[in-house]
């Protein structure tokens, strides 16, 4: 049977400015390439902005993105397409099909062609990779991923467009059964929601070979905590500081960047937690093993995800887990061996939650086997199966 040749779009794909911007696509893509049964080329769009100077902050990274790379033995192309800050979110979709156009059908001349459009997060590149589908006869898979479900269909003209998304594509996936629910509620047809989880490289995330070396690099002095997201507000990681003035035998590494940074910062200091709290700033993704392997336990405190990967990465490497009681998280944390879901996302939550988790903590062995089932196998035969029905479909 031949490879079914896919053209994954999505603007949530790492690049060489970016090297963890939506890793998770990358991750689940790779598994799947991996497999032998599906190639992949990838047209990964990036804003449009013309200074690479730093002064000009988070768009001058735009600027520094490569048109094209090879990752992971992929074909990654990173197209510019026009933003407007601030004001333009509902013509989002519109300014990205119309840029794409001209690139998605060169790429078709050019090659053996495609067999589906693999699209990641349905605002806006959903509704845009369904357009595009529409334009060159060609079935859409759209995953939803999260806020583009919980969050962006609240405004009006956006949730339209996501509907329309949903209603044209050929098949939907969902990273969770709590987020399936979420767009059967916004009108997607039960029986065209696919639930496919994300799952955790279990031969990169393992726990270190020296545990105490790894905990000597980081200067681990007591039990530590530790927290890997973006610097944004939604990963709450203000809540998991507060919790720290109340749980003074631990010390928390918080690992991402973002805009947070200063806000985080003050409030570190203003709780006088400096001897305790650290910012690491961003890190690798294969550097991720032996900080998680160090800590003595995770804390996601986010209010929305859609499927924290965040969580299995952890566990994986032998670190239980304590995590808000948000989508998918329960999904995730089903038994004591993986840690434990916190009663409310509040700092005295994550105070409770710690505090369960140590009074009958897990061994490292057993987190690490909890995890173990959850590899990418179940995800990729998943994948596979749907897309070679919807092509089949289109076909006939």
């Amino acid at each position: 049977m031949a490879p079914i040749r896919l053209l994954t779009f999505s603007t949530l794909f790492p690049n060489n400015a970016r090297p963890n911007h939506g890793v998770f696509v990358e991750n689940r893509l790779r598994h799947l390439v991996a497999s032998g049964e599906a190639t992949s080329e990838v047209v990964a769009p990036v804003p449009w902005f013309p200074i690479a100077h730093p002064a000009f902050g988070d768009w001058a990274v735009n600027a520094r993105v490569v048109p094209r790379e090879t990752r992971h033995g992929l074909t990654v192309w990173h197209p510019r397409y026009p933003v407007i800050p601030k004001v333009g979110m509902s013509l989002a979709p519109l300014l990205l099909y119309r840029a794409m156009v001209a690139v998605v059908g060169r790429l078709i001349a050019a090659g053996p062609g495609y067999d589906a459009i693999d699209a990641h997060y349905l605002y806006p590149d959903g509704v845009a990779a369904v357009w595009l589908g529409q334009r060159f006869n060609l079935p859409v898979v759209v995953t939803a991923r999260g806020t583009d479900v919980s969050l962006i269909p609240q405004y009006a003209r956006p949730r339209k467009q996501i509907q329309g998304a949903i209603r044209n594509a050929s098949a939907l996936i969902a990273v969770s059964a709590a987020l399936k629910d979420a767009l059967v509620e916004i009108g997607a047809p039960s029986a065209k929601v696919t639930v496919l989880r994300n799952g955790v490289d279990t031969g990169l995330f393992r726990p270190p070979p020296d545990r105490d070396a790894a905990r000597a690099a980081l200067g681990i002095t007591r039990l530590a905590l530790i927290s890997v997201g973006l610097l944004i507000e939604r990963k709450g990681h203000h809540r998991t500081i507060e919790a720290m003035a109340r749980l003074p035998d631990f010390e928390l590494i918080i690992v991402g960047e973002g805009p947070e940074r200063d806000r985080l910062n003050a409030l570190i200091a203003r709780l006088g937690l400096g001897d305790r709290v650290r910012l690491l700033g961003a890190r690798p993704h294969a550097e991720l093993p032996s900080l998680y392997g160090a800590a003595d336990a995770s804390v996601l405190s986010s209010s929305r995800e859609g499927w924290a990967n965040v969580l299995l990465e952890s566990m994986a490497c032998g670190t239980p887990v304590v995590a808000s009681p948000i989508w998918g998280n329960p999904e995730v944390v089903r038994a004591p061996e993986a840690g434990v879901i916190t009663r409310e996302n509040s700092a005295d939550g994550i105070v409770d939650g710690v505090r369960r988790l140590f009074a009958a903590l897990p061994s490292r062995g057993a987190t690490r086997a909890y995890a173990e089932p959850f590899s990418w196998d179940e995800t990729t035969a998943g994948q596979l199966a749907l897309f070679r029905r919807v092509i089949a479909e289109r076909r006939v």
